[in-house]
């Protein structure tokens, strides 16, 4: 993995990219450009139809608003998939298009309106930034679709400018592209310390951020880690099993039963990724499993919410592993997929070590889907 990026322009990238997801979760509009095409994109789940009427009147005239859902989310309701990334499907001004786009961005009245559309998709998206906007939903935490409507803006300089006069975020299409690539890069060690832990109490705690933003991850570092290659766990943020104990899936036992083997081993470490919900954020997590409640599995119910299957990205645990030191794990995890995304990222990892635990009345679906569906050796 390359050093820290310690480009100015990259992370300004980074602030401007994040600076519009936190606009978008607040309902507000935000100006998205490429090249000599740009718009102003709302969240459908987070706006309010006053901010829309007022986002359709500083539109270029004539302006279709245009509903930008991912490809997940389009085949759920069955539309065609005929531009790359993301679908854009036209709304009239006349028929309420948030709503009309809130509708088709939510899937928890799938089942109530079975019968919506036959909606029909723009066959080329001519160089408008949506699939940047719907990045930034999925930055914000919020549903990954987006309410746009183009601007008269004819480069990048023109919709900056026009931003700035509105008070409005602007990103580029090249920066929410890069967005994760550049936190990874620019992550470095903020803090580390001593932590007791009940069974290894020899452990350290150690904090990891960007001086670019994006979110935080740590690292639980157990015994004295040298040249062989460490037992380590790469372990995904879960609020709802690691915390609260919930038996709806094995997180919080493969957090605590890692923390035990590694000190058990004598030496090793478990990094702690903020990618909550296989990387779809905590709120859209329980939105999966209401879809779970109608009958979808774990599979199924992220994709009818628009994201794939999973959304983790795992840069930050090849970042992290370089900054201590380690070049080479044991991988305790039954995701193989893992073991090569560590691969593809420079990691050696001389051993694939399983990490299983019994099944219980609430989570036995939810890993026998893993097991068919994710490739999951269980």
């Amino acid at each position: 993995m390359s050093g820290k990026n310690d480009s100015p322009l990259a992370r300004l990238d980074v602030v401007e990219v994040e600076r519009a997801a936190v606009d978008l979760r607040r309902g507000l509009p935000v100006v998205a450009a490429s090249g000599a095409r740009a718009l102003l994109a709302l969240s459908p789940e987070a706006a309010r139809e006053g901010t829309f009427k007022a986002v359709a009147a500083l539109a270029q005239e004539g302006a279709r608003p245009l509903a930008a859902l991912t490809h997940a989310r389009a085949e759920t309701l069955k539309i065609r998939l005929y531009t790359p990334e993301v679908v854009a499907v036209p709304l009239a001004l006349d028929q309420e298009p948030l709503r009309r786009a809130r509708v088709l961005a939510d899937p928890s009245g799938d089942l109530a309106h079975p019968l919506g559309g036959p909606y029909q998709a723009l066959r080329d998206l001519e160089d408008r930034p949506l699939a940047a906007a719907v990045k930034l939903a999925k930055v914000a935490g919020l549903l990954p679709a987006v309410l746009t409507v183009d601007l008269d803006a004819k480069s990048e300089a023109a919709a900056r400018e026009f931003a700035g006069r509105q008070r409005l975020s602007f990103v580029t299409e090249s920066a929410a592209a890069a967005y994760d690539q550049a936190v990874s890069e620019s992550l470095e060690i903020v803090a580390r310390a001593k932590l007791p832990l009940k069974g290894a109490e020899g452990a350290e705690f150690a904090v990891f951020r960007s001086d670019a933003g994006g979110p935080e991850h740590y690292a639980i570092i157990i015994g004295e880690l040298g040249p062989a290659p460490a037992l380590t766990r790469i372990h995904s943020e879960c609020f709802t099993g690691d915390l609260l104990g919930s038996l709806k899936c094995d997180c919080g036992d493969q957090l605590r039963g890692a923390i035990a083997e590694i000190s058990k081993a004598g030496a090793g470490l478990l990094l702690y990724l903020a990618q909550e919900g296989r990387g779809i954020g905590l709120p859209n997590k329980l939105r999966a499993y209401r879809l779970q409640d109608q009958g979808f599995d774990t599979v199924e119910a992220n994709t009818r919410l628009g994201f794939e299957v999973d959304e983790r990205f795992f840069e930050p645990a090849a970042k992290m592993l370089d900054l201590l030191g380690i070049s080479a794990v044991k991988l305790m995890t039954n995701n193989p997929e893992k073991v090569e995304a560590l691969k593809r990222l420079g990691v050696t990892v001389a051993e694939r070590v399983p990490h299983k635990f019994k099944a219980n009345a609430h989570n036995k679906h939810y890993l026998l889907t893993k097991r068919s569906k994710t490739g999951h050796l269980l």
